[in-house]
């Protein structure tokens, strides 16, 4: 591996530790949630952070990429973070005006009239992150990678520290009448809301950590940077809005397109109970999914600053090799330990959906992949394009959760981002080879995809239990590793031997 690659990887690495480490923290939140409230309460969590990812692409509209594009283009990037910054600082600000003064609205319409405070505090979380959003690319784009990962490590921190401190030390001092003013301010009433308080909570102080950052910026705003920055990165809120629905509209479609088997006596709670069984294990495809956003936040910069070398394409090329190698290597990791992955579900109602696990973990490895593609056009200034493939899967993703939902529950939901992502891929691949060519090498990742498959289907006829199971899976997943470290010659730099 060449030393950009290093580079490439010793910054996702250290993205990671914030963002793949501080959130697998959180990821142990999920036994917490899933012991605490029953399916159909943490449905409410699924449904609600699932609108999130939309709101923050709409608030965010492509200011992020576009701050990274003209910083390296011009010679003042702190004017650049100025006239980026601004307007998400009022639109933001508008969002959240507006869902107060029309939360009971909101509520009623996502069938919640008694809790018009979640959409509050949902509100002010996404308007929050939303204002931070340019002030960590910032942080990114200068390399602060340390203090981006403190700054991350605070959050998850809160976060994790609140959601403890209400959902099970208030109860245990109520129930054992330690402390009575705990009552002041708790109450069991609030259920799934102290997800929300204690999100709200971390999000309020990371804007606060930043404060000196928006004091000290120069807010003079150049009308035609702001312009070229609009320009830039409107086609991309549009492909961030449709790579939205691509995630997660089968999370907000399942509530109304699950069919109700006879003799259920509470449909609501039934449906509730299945986006809260899809939801729960979808948290076990999350190694890949946190994998991605490290690798996301650490390779847009990076694929923008190389651009001007010599060989970039050939890195271009060997990192989307090694995105799939690695995003291969975690597919196996779960899937083959999957009945110890298992128990971070504590609650045995949700096992029920284990089966969406593999897809899942297929069909983020694709957007991974999709990610990587994506270079072509945005080096190349050609946005619109990243719509135009983002909105076709969009529609792709819409027709077959409409088409397989009804017929197989939560996993047409699965299978509709496998289809949509493969369809994203062919896509911006053959666009990408007409427009900026880049020679992938399709043949060595054909082959690790292939020895995927055969270890995996091997590791479904492993009949042993405990121990021995483990011990032949293991071995599965060492024969992928030597084979990787083999065919990359990686094995001999390892051992410093000279081939």
């Amino acid at each position: 591996m060449g030393s950009p690659i290093k580079k490439l990887i010793g910054q996702t690495a250290v993205y990671g530790l914030s963002s793949i480490v501080g959130r697998f923290l959180n990821y142990l939140l999920v036994p917490l949630y899933t012991s605490v409230f029953v399916p159909s309460e943490y449905g409410v969590v699924t449904e609600l952070f699932a609108y999130a990812g939309f709101l923050m692409v709409f608030l965010t509209f492509g200011m992020e990429t576009a701050y990274f594009r003209f910083s390296e283009k011009y010679d003042n990037p702190e004017k650049v973070f100025a006239t980026a910054v601004s307007p998400i600082l009022i639109t933001s600000t508008i969002f959240i005006v507006t869902v107060i003064l029309f939360s009971q609205n909101i509520a009623n319409v996502l069938q919640y009239p008694d809790h018009k405070e979640y959409i509050i505090w949902f509100a002010l979380i996404v308007g929050i992150d939303s204002i931070t959003a340019i002030p960590f690319a910032k942080l990114r784009r200068e390399n602060k990678a340390l203090k981006f990962a403190s700054f991350k490590f605070v959050s998850i921190g809160l976060n994790i520290g609140f959601n403890l401190f209400f959902l099970l030390l208030c109860p245990y001092l109520i129930k054992n009448n330690s402390l009575s003013f705990i009552t002041s301010f708790y109450s069991e009433d609030v259920g799934v809301g102290y997800i929300f308080i204690s999100n709200l909570i971390a999000s309020s102080v990371v804007l606060a950590l930043f404060i000196p950052d928006f004091l000290k910026t120069k807010y003079k705003i150049s009308k035609s940077l702001l312009k070229q920055l609009f320009l830039y990165g409107f086609p991309l809120l549009f492909a961030g809005l449709a790579i939205m629905v691509n995630e997660v509209i089968d999370r907000i479609l399942l509530k109304y397109l699950v069919v109700v088997p006879e003799g259920i006596e509470n449909a609501h709670e039934y449906i509730m109970a299945q986006l809260g069984i899809y939801g729960a294990n979808y948290k076990l495809s999350v190694l890949v999914v946190l994998f991605i956003q490290a690798f996301r936040y650490a390779a847009e910069p990076f694929f923008f600053s190389q651009e001007k070398e010599t060989n970039a394409k050939n890195v271009y090329s060997s990192v989307m090799k090694y995105f799939v190698i690695f995003g291969l290597f975690i597919f196996l990791g779960i899937m083959l330990y999957i009945d110890i992955f298992k128990y971070f579900i504590s609650n045995k109602e949700y096992w029920v959906g284990l089966g969406v696990v593999p897809i899942l973990l297929v069909s983020n490895i694709l957007l991974g992949v999709v990610y990587n593609l994506a270079i072509w056009y945005k080096l190349t200034d050609k946005t619109k394009w990243g719509a135009y493939i983002a909105g076709i899967g969009a529609v792709l993703t819409i027709i077959f959760n409409v088409l397989l939902i009804p017929k197989i529950g939560y996993f047409g939901a699965a299978w509709s981002h496998v289809i949509s992502y493969s369809v994203m891929v062919l896509v911006s691949y053959f666009l990408g080879q007409k427009y900026y060519r880049i020679n992938y090498p399709l043949k060595d990742i054909f082959i690790y995809v292939l020895l995927t498959v055969i270890i995996y289907v091997a590791s479904l006829y492993n009949d042993f239990s405990g121990l021995v199971g483990y011990l032949i899976n293991t071995i599965l997943i060492l024969i992928f590793i030597i084979f990787v470290l083999v065919k990359e010659n990686l094995l001999f730099r390892i051992l410093k031997i000279k081939k």
